[in-house]
């Protein structure tokens, strides 16, 4: 078991088997110590290979965007509505976290979008052992912008550095909107929060947008807050021209020029 994250990680993927509690020691007392230690060097090598990822991202031109959120904010539905919006002008893959199913890789692949699927089993996050191995299955020649869709969790993916260039959280507002108080260190680490579902606002009256960005400037972030809808609304804005943009920019602060496409909309 992980005492960062509480997940069973699979041996293979470098987490450590810290073995059962000594009882005579009173839980896990005579072995804290020790688990911190292996920690560091799991988080550690986990650096080393997120390196290595960016440094892959950086040989093929590839902006690599790490989405977070909990479940069911709208991160399978953000890609979708993205990869509509960008097709034919930039290429995307997508690497997709889940602990089961291939149900949103398959969501993915009807757009014709490349995507692996990484299943963890019992493990609440992605690392940067599971993308390498990933970037081993995905050809990056012609693609401009790779999303990571880390597993629903707020606090366990915040953890561990994949190699991605930026970090977009999705907050729902069908969430309450002190998640970013709740939840620092996710929030803390955001380089975008993105707040989705904005078309339900209307029917809501516990969630106050001002609110949940204010939460997010008492953690000293400054990131941009986009607020979102991947539905049609009635007439009004849907953020999704704000996202785009941002995504765009993004490239070009990486010095990243798109490609030459002539990719169908399917």
């Amino acid at each position: 078991m992980c005492e960062t994250c509480g997940c069973n990680f699979p041996r293979e993927n470098g987490h450590p088997n810290h073995g059962e509690p000594n009882p005579a020691m009173g839980g896990n007392g005579g072995r804290r110590s020790e688990t911190v230690t292996v920690l560091r060097g799991l988080l550690a090598e986990n650096d080393h290979q997120a390196a290595h990822n960016r440094a892959h991202f950086h040989a093929h031109g590839v902006l690599a965007i790490n989405l977070m959120s909990s479940p069911g904010a709208g991160k399978t539905n953000l890609i979708e509505a993205t990869i509509e919006s960008m097709c034919g002008k930039v290429g995307i893959a997508v690497i997709e976290g889940d602990l089961e199913t291939e149900n949103d890789a398959v969501r993915i692949r009807a757009h014709g979008v490349a995507v692996i699927q990484i299943t963890t089993g019992s493990a609440c996050h992605l690392d940067a052992h599971m993308i390498h191995n990933a970037l081993h299955r995905l050809d990056l020649t012609d693609i401009d912008i790779l999303f990571i869709e880390n597993a629903g969790n707020l606090v366990c993916p915040a953890s561990f550095d994949l190699g991605q260039h930026h970090n977009v959280v999705l907050l729902s507002v069908t969430e309450g909107d002190d998640k970013p108080a709740k939840y620092p260190v996710m929030f803390r680490g955001a380089d975008l929060m993105l707040l989705t579902k904005t078309d339900l606002l209307p029917y809501l009256d516990d969630f106050d947008p001002e609110q949940a960005e204010t939460h997010l400037r008492a953690l000293a972030n400054t990131a941009p807050v986009i607020p979102l809808s991947t539905r049609v609304d009635n007439g009004g804005s849907s953020g999704m021209d704000a996202w785009i943009d941002w995504l765009l920019t993004a490239r070009k602060i990486n010095h990243y020029g798109l490609k030459v496409h002539s990719l169908g909309c399917d």
